[in-house]
């Protein structure tokens, strides 16, 4: 028999599986139910509504992204050598999420950028903290003369975001399988880095 915490977990993969394919607002507790082969009330017992279950949904995605993406690089120097690592180990990430339907991460902030409440304000709150990490790996390369001064930390960051956010249609629209190494190459290329 489960436990309780197995069950819950079980029944956010489902949802972040649902959802990366066809969007947060998919996931209802009656497609979860049927889907985990529990009851309506089961599912709402474990998340007490809708927006709760999407909540911990994100919470999740973005677990799973930072012992992914983050923990491993925090070996790594502060500054570009941290940041190189970083690229790779997010494009890694994206190219294989481990989401039927791509970077789910990518997928609901299409879904809920132009949107208010707390799904928008969580996933801005995570992508923030994201977006300072490579922000500060950014401004330390230029302290330590890595990057040069003129480099512009905002585009950079727009620049990296970009071109992550185009392997998962790239690899599911348009087949692209390569779409990982060609982020790599041009991201280490906006940082000046040779493969």
């Amino acid at each position: 028999m489960q436990s309780a915490l197995q069950t819950r977990q079980n029944v956010i993969k489902a949802a972040a599986d649902l959802a990366s394919v066809e969007g947060l607002d998919a996931v209802t507790i009656g497609r979860l139910a049927s889907l985990v082969g529990m009851s309506k009330s089961g599912v709402i017992g474990q998340f007490r509504n809708k927006e709760t279950l999407q909540l911990e949904t994100i919470d999740a995605v973005f677990d799973g992204f930072r012992v992914r993406v983050w923990e491993p690089v925090k070996r790594f120097p502060r500054g570009l050598p941290r940041l190189v690592e970083a690229c790779r180990a997010w494009v890694e990430y994206a190219g294989d999420p481990g989401f039927p339907g791509g970077c789910l991460m990518t997928q609901v902030t299409y879904d809920y950028d132009a949107r208010t409440g707390a799904v928008h304000d969580r996933l801005i709150g995570e992508r923030n903290r994201w977006r300072e990490t490579l922000r500060s790996d950014i401004r330390t390369a230029i302290d330590a003369g890595d990057l040069p001064e003129s480099t512009d930390v905002e585009t950079t960051v727009y620049v990296l975001e970009s071109l992550v956010a185009f392997i998962t249609p790239a690899r599911l629209l348009h087949g692209d399988e390569d779409a990982p190494a060609r982020a790599i190459s041009s991201m280490l290329r906006v940082l000046g880095v040779e493969k």
